[in-house]
């Protein structure tokens, strides 16, 4: 039998156990209607008769009916539990509101009150009505307005309505609340190890009625979640996740919800995940909100965060979930090709022998930090590209699918820069590009020289490859690292440091972490643009000003020589930088103005082959004496106005753009610098 079928079987078996019990529900309420016109008000159904669950329905169900599951999860007694099910009843039966109005003798009294059940169920206890009773503290019942406690109206609680009749649904003050598929994939033995300390932890916890709260800090949530998952399908648990921008921040609203997530979380037998993520360390009401939360809320809990949670009274236990090691994730991207082979079924263009495959996947990991699903969502997202007549390779395919995997958490905090240049469009000394040549085979040499020859076996701090560009502005520093990108297929991020450096205390750290985070995936190069703002040299501490600067730059240093991937700082004023930092960096070179030779040689390529020319004479164009970022400026500016002409670009329209630029930047052109032009 389908598990569509084995449900709906249950509807149908929970529905008629409801219905007999407000069957006998009814006659309980008539028998009692009929004493009191026989006034015979002592002479009241006897326990045997008027118990609940009733003894005598006849009616067989494969599964526990929904109503008990309900009365057995919030431990409610005998009398509660029928007091409940007069509410039930009222809402499904027209013939209830009658009823209580019968019972009460006043007309418009149709509907159950403490009262009534008071004067009608055996085993009344008047402490059902405390506000710390599972009826009211759980909010299973609704108040209605009055004074007197026992002659209000009482109705049942929508979400508790649904759940009783078999209807699948979920609290709306909790929308937006998601569930966890219970199929999860095999864990990494990292992770693994993480899931088995947490069992085992919940194990004692359960046995001394001691519940933690389980924390899992880590960079990737998919991991943290995976292990959550793990850990509950073990003890047959599902679970629920809740963003921590969901909790109201209203001290009353927080309260209410506060409960009813409990409820929830009770009545669906779940646990609770709470993502705080992308909690914001500096909002104090987001924190007041979470750590009351936290504190307040029962049952098990896990909370997933970037860095520990702190201030939390609740006893809190945390676990570090590492990124998979280089080796765990060889083994997840052989599993995820080879479920791929699996789709693919012989379509399009495939995998090449084992040997040659290996390889490709231990560049791919060199490269890539990723997380065990994402890896495995960069396979699935090559199928149709795979599949396509002019396919690429199953390494390239591959490759551009990480790059896509690792962009979403830098598109938000950094501009990425599409770049095509290769080395045929940068215009330098044989120094400088032997350099940035030798800074390329460092980046696709990794996996071997890390992993292979062991040079990452004793330490894996300082492995990442950072470089220094020094020189005027427009000599090509930034130019140098868009080749780079292009030579290495990787996206390039600059990033802008307006937007990261901050007045206030601790937010430029902050920033800085955000960017260094999001980049850990690799398959990026950092571009730090006039970074000696950020990476000045620290100074002596004369004020406190003086002090959060030079924090700022120690925490730079730190991160610097954590951070696995590519990393490239351009600077006018090498002078500027911390000396520490120059420890740090694995390249520097220095960009000098170009000489004569070589501004002719920029000019010969500054013009793509598509753009008409006429009678352009590059040795007579090199004695203008300005770097190639302004020679760039002054080509495009010159074939606007060709184009607006129509006509080819020209040494008059160069001459003419030359003279705007000069006049933007203040300079005087020299009869010298255009001689023999026209």
């Amino acid at each position: 039998m389908t598990l569509a079928n084995t449900y709906k079987n249950w509807q149908q078996e929970n529905k008629d156990f409801l219905l007999a019990a407000l069957d006998r529900l009814t006659n309980i309420l008539k028998s009692y209607i009929d004493q009191c016109k026989n006034d015979s008000l002592r002479d009241l159904p006897s326990q045997s008769e008027a118990c609940f669950p009733p003894k005598n329905i006849e009616v067989e169900i494969s599964a526990h009916p929904a109503l008990e599951v309900l009365c057995k999860r919030f431990n409610l007694s005998d009398f509660e539990k029928n007091l409940l099910l007069l509410c039930v009843g009222v809402e499904l039966d027209l013939n209830f509101s009658d009823l209580c109005a019968e019972a009460h003798g006043v007309n418009h009294q149709n509907y159950p009150t403490f009262g009534l059940a008071l004067r009608v169920f055996p085993n009344s206890h008047w402490s059902a009505l405390a506000p710390d009773a599972p009826l009211r503290r759980w909010k299973l019942i609704d108040l209605g307005p009055g004074r007197t406690l026992t002659n209000i109206a009482l109705y049942i609680d929508e979400r508790i309505l649904h759940y009783i009749v078999g209807v699948q649904t979920t609290d709306t003050l909790l929308t937006g609340m998601t569930e966890l598929s219970q199929n999860v994939q095999q864990l990494i033995p990292s992770h693994q190890s993480v899931a088995d300390k947490i069992e085992a932890l919940w194990k004692l916890s359960s046995s001394n009625n001691i519940l933690p709260i389980i924390q899992l800090c880590g960079s990737e949530i998919e991991d943290k979640t995976d292990i959550a998952q793990a850990v509950c399908n073990h003890f047959e648990q599902q679970v629920s996740i809740l963003n921590c921008h969901r909790i109201p921040l209203n001290p009353e609203d927080l309260s209410l919800f506060i409960c009813r997530l409990e409820r929830e979380c009770i009545l669906a037998g779940r646990v609770l995940l709470l993502n705080c993520d992308d909690i914001d360390p500096f909002d104090q009401l987001q924190r007041a909100a979470i750590n009351q939360l936290l504190e307040q809320l029962g049952g098990f809990i896990i909370v997933t965060t970037l860095s520990p949670l702190q201030g939390i009274k609740r006893q809190m236990i945390r676990f570090d979930v590492p990124k998979p090691l280089p080796q765990e994730q060889l083994i997840t991207w052989e599993t995820s090709v080879a479920e791929l082979k699996t789709q693919l079924n012989g379509q399009g263009k495939f995998i090449p022998d084992s040997k040659q495959l290996m390889q490709d996947l231990q560049e791919l990991t060199s490269q890539f930090q990723l997380s065990n699903s994402m890896i495995r969502r960069a396979c699935t997202a090559t199928v149709g590209t795979l599949t396509m007549p002019s396919a690429p390779s199953l390494k390239q395919a591959l490759w551009q699918s990480c790059r896509v995997q690792a962009r979403p958490g830098l598109d938000e905090l950094a501009e990425r820069i599409e770049s095509k240049l290769s080395w045929e469009d940068l215009v330098l000394p044989p120094l400088q590009k032997g350099i940035l040549k030798e800074i390329s085979a460092h980046v696709r040499q990794k996996a071997k020289v890390y992993e292979k020859w062991g040079f990452a076996s004793k330490s894996r701090r300082g492995l990442g490859i950072t470089a220094l560009f020094s020189g005027p502005s427009g000599t090509g520093k930034t130019l140098a690292a868009g080749v780079l990108a292009n030579e290495l297929n990787l996206d390039v991020y600059k990033i802008e440091l307006s937007a990261v450096v901050s007045k206030y205390i601790g937010e430029t750290e902050k920033n800085l972490q955000q960017i260094f985070n999001a980049a850990e995936s690799g398959g990026v190069i950092l571009l730090f643009d006039e970074a000696d703002s950020i990476f000045g040299k620290r100074s002596e501490v004369k004020d406190s000003k003086d002090r959060n600067a030079n924090l700022e730059v120690s925490y730079l240093l730190q991160r610097m020589e954590s951070y696995p991937g590519m990393a490239i700082l351009t600077t006018n004023l090498q002078s500027n930088l911390d000396p520490a930092f120059m420890r740090r960096l694995r390249f520097v070179t220095q960009f000098s103005l170009p000489d004569a030779a070589h501004r002719s040689e920029i000019w010969r390529r500054i013009f793509p082959p598509d753009t008409p020319t006429e009678g352009l004479n590059f040795e007579k164009l090199a004695q203008l004496n300005t770097p190639g970022g302004n020679i760039r400026i002054i080509a495009l500016n010159s074939a606007f106005m060709a184009a607006d002409a129509e006509e080819p670009v020209q040494m008059k329209h160069i001459l003419k753009a030359t003279q705007t630029e000069y006049e933007k930047l203040g300079k005087s052109l020299t009869s010298v610098e255009i001689s023999g032009w026209i």
